[in-house]
């Protein structure tokens, strides 16, 4: 069986999308700091390649393809070709070093999921990126197609969805929590307070630029990713009529930027629940950029409110759920 699908081209367009590289620039930033805090989360080799079946298939795939992009391999143990493709990208899994997750997975106990993929023969390799589901290739490819393949998931992924993977220790034992290192904290007080200070007094671009110069020495800072995602928020909406924003909602619900700008105003007026399930519907509801856009300023809502609040963990389920 010859390879086919092995160029991503046409799959998405990283120019249509205006914040890809507002998206490459935080994932860099969150690389840097991950290295810099000496691995925090970081997992095993063996960890990059799993055995994926169909009662784990949300959890293993969907929804840490919102971390880092998760290759399929539809294999069954009498596929001779499978046995020549699965070795080469499980070797390439831990060669790319966290940049994908091999998920590994058995057709023959889990006909459902071939069916689901449209899969016609094996090997067949598949993507899933933030939620969304690519063919990548049928058949055992060549070693060197595939790398150029990954390479461009990778890019992908990265650029358009800002994923920035996974932070691999080689020294780590599958499972094993691996500590973080003790980094001492910045010299951040003065421009921190400087920024809770412009907010009080209602100079929401100070505090925007207060906390983005925190962030620009320390992208892993905590305190200012918050208060930045909030004075950016409060920025938005200062000056918009509420009852004209959510009159335009109402009137258009297929309508991405309405429905941005009343989840806004949701999230201002303490509506979390009501913001998140806005644009998780408006995600089901739009397609291309225009569900893009409404899929990063989800992401955006989820930075204000917090990633320990579990009604975010909740929405991120929603949300994958809704991309695939």
């Amino acid at each position: 069986m010859q390879p086919r699908n092995m160029s991503m081209s046409g799959v998405v367009d990283l120019a249509a999308v205006k914040a890809a590289q507002e998206a490459k620039a935080k994932a860099e930033q969150a690389r840097a700091e991950a290295a810099r805090q000496g691995g925090t989360g970081a997992v095993s080799p063996a960890e990059l390649v799993i055995d994926v079946d169909e009662a784990g298939f949300e959890r293993d795939v969907i929804q840490r393809s919102a971390e880092v992009p998760v290759v399929i391999d539809f294999w069954a143990e009498w596929c001779q070709p499978c046995k020549q493709l699965s070795p080469v990208l499980e070797r390439l899994a831990t060669e790319y070093a966290g940049r994908f997750l091999l998920a590994k997975i058995d057709v023959d106990a889990n006909q459902m999921l071939m069916q689901q993929f449209g899969v016609q023969g094996i090997p067949a390799v598949f993507a899933v990126v933030a939620g969304q589901a690519l063919p990548l290739f049928q058949g055992a490819a060549p070693e060197d197609q595939i790398r150029q393949t990954l390479d461009q998931l990778v890019a992908v992924a990265e650029q358009r969805f800002g994923l920035t993977g996974l932070t691999v220790d080689p020294d780590a034992q599958p499972g094993e929590p691996t500590e973080a290192a003790e980094t001492p904290a910045g010299p951040y007080d003065a421009l921190l307070e400087a920024a809770v200070q412009a907010l009080d007094a209602g100079d929401l671009g100070g505090a925007v630029r207060a906390y983005q110069n925190v962030l620009a020495d320390d992208p892993g800072n905590t305190e200012a990713k918050l208060g930045l995602a909030q004075a950016e928020l409060l920025q938005r909406v200062q000056g918009m009529d509420p009852q004209a924003v959510r009159k335009e909602a109402a009137e258009k619900p297929q309508d991405a930027s309405a429905q941005i700008a009343a989840a806004d105003l949701d999230l201002v007026g303490g509506h979390v629940d009501d913001a998140f399930g806005r644009l998780i519907d408006t995600v089901r509801r739009t397609a291309g950029d225009e569900r893009d856009a409404v899929r990063l300023r989800l992401l955006e809502l989820f930075e204000v409110v917090g990633p320990e609040d579990p009604r975010v963990a909740t929405a991120r389920r929603a949300l994958a759920r809704a991309l695939f």
